[in-house]
């Protein structure tokens, strides 16, 4: 018998000084039996960097041609595809080709360095890409926030982010690897 998803709920309070972004989401996430509490909340995470009334979790790890996140427009187009962990350079290429922004939030430790050393060049190419890295240590703790039921706070201002609920707030500095070229 095949194991079913586990359904988290979230209240998010957003508040982006950088984009004058305020809103409170109501988001259910289903979390895929091989997916852990950390990449649950990184996907949670990448939510409250692109908020926006579009950007929608897709089903992610069970199927191939979906990112983890999208956002399409109003007339279909996919304006914005994210991926978490370490994607294939093939697969990236393909979204690049897709959608007007790709984002990948790589957050493995060593294995994100790795992975970076290994697929800088020919990423270096994609102009459309923007790669960011979490560390270990923040994934943790990120983590530690996950239950069936959370409410949530998130700030955002000047590169920081800071994601916590009544208990206890993680302070977030993702590093940019790659950042999109403007025109």
């Amino acid at each position: 018998m095949a194991l079913k998803a586990t359904i988290f709920k979230a209240q998010v309070q957003i508040s982006d000084l950088n984009r004058h972004y305020y809103e409170g989401h109501a988001l259910t996430l289903a979390r895929h039996p091989s997916e852990t509490d950390a990449r649950l909340m990184v996907r949670l995470l990448a939510f409250c960097l692109y908020a926006n009334e579009r950007l929608v979790f897709t089903k992610g790890i069970s199927t191939d041609d979906e990112p983890d996140l999208w956002q399409h427009s109003l007339s279909g187009e996919i304006e914005r595809w994210i991926e978490l962990g370490q994607p294939d350079e093939r697969r990236l290429r393909q979204a690049c080709g897709r959608a007007r922004e790709v984002i990948v939030i790589n957050y493995g430790g060593r294995s994100s360095d790795i992975w970076w050393d290994q697929n800088r060049d020919g990423l270096k190419r994609l102009r459309n890409l923007r790669v960011l890295d979490l560390d270990s240590d923040t994934v943790q703790s990120l983590s530690e926030l996950a239950g069936r039921n959370m409410e949530l706070q998130c700030t955002l201002d000047s590169g920081q982010m800071w994601l916590g609920n009544a208990d206890s707030t993680v302070e977030i500095s993702p590093t940019v690897r790659q950042e999109i070229e403007s025109n």
